[in-house]
């Protein structure tokens, strides 16, 4: 069985570096302290600011063993001179591994379509690194199955069977996010019933059946045991929780 991927995606935290190096610090110390390797690995995402020094950090410390790096985003073309945006070859010399990709404050809030998604999906790929591909409905509402069919079959357009099995695929519903004011928690059932939804698409469309899901929406200490303990999850991605490091240490205890 893999070992339970366990993404921490930063967001645009912390304040300052010193702030980062006491999170991996604590993270350190806490694997360092362990017996034998548990069976997780780990994805830190931090801001773009901090990539390369977090990428230093992780490679001279425990996590060195179970750690890898990771960015929020990434531009869609690998030669664009557009202000404010990271290429892949960028991220690709700082030796990061994955990107975060069509995250739902990206689609939802800053307004990328599935189309944009697309393009920097491909640019992840094309980089030969692994992309977090983001997937969720904003509402629960009766036709949230014929949504994420949509979402999956526009987000991996032009894509072959091989590329598309190069994904990792996290499932995001939008309405069970901490930060969404009319945010219900969602639950191992609920969620594994739409990554059966997710899995049934691309099974369909690209004969790929064992595609690597993890949960990711306002995961805690006090709800990861259930999602992490169900066969249908390959780990989760965490967002605030993860820059927390007390929370964070007690969420990587659980496993």
């Amino acid at each position: 069985m893999d070992k339970k991927l366990i993404v921490a995606n930063w967001k645009n935290h912390p304040d300052t570096l010193a702030e980062a190096e006491q999170i991996l610090d604590s993270v350190d110390e806490y694997i360092g302290s362990l017996d034998e390797t548990k069976e997780f690995s780990l994805v830190f995402c931090p801001p773009f600011v901090f990539l390369e020094e977090v990428g230093k950090i992780l490679k001279t410390s425990h996590l060195g063993h179970q750690a890898e790096l990771g960015a929020q985003d990434i531009a869609t073309d690998d030669t664009t001179s557009l202000t404010g945006e990271v290429s892949g070859p960028m991220l690709s010399r700082l030796d990061t591994r994955y990107v975060i990709i069509g995250h739902s404050e990206r689609r939802w809030k800053i307004g990328e379509s599935d189309e944009v998604v697309n393009q920097k999906l491909k640019a992840v790929l094309r980089n030969e690194m692994t992309p977090i591909v983001c997937i969720g409905e904003k509402e629960r509402s009766q036709d949230y199955k014929n949504f994420l069919e949509e979402q999956v079959a526009k987000t991996f357009e032009g894509l072959s069977a091989d590329e598309v099995s190069r994904c990792l695929i996290v499932y995001e519903p939008v309405w069970a996010i901490s930060t969404n004011p009319n945010a219900k928690p969602d639950t191992p059932e609920s969620a594994a019933e739409s990554i059966s939804v997710i899995k049934e698409t691309l099974n369909t469309r690209y004969l790929i059946l064992n595609t690597r899901v993890l949960y990711g929406g306002s995961v805690t200490s006090s709800n990861v045991r259930g999602f992490l303990q169900n066969e249908g999850f390959g780990g989760v991605l965490i967002g605030g929780a993860s820059v927390n490091k007390r929370e964070f240490i007690r969420i990587l205890s659980v496993l």
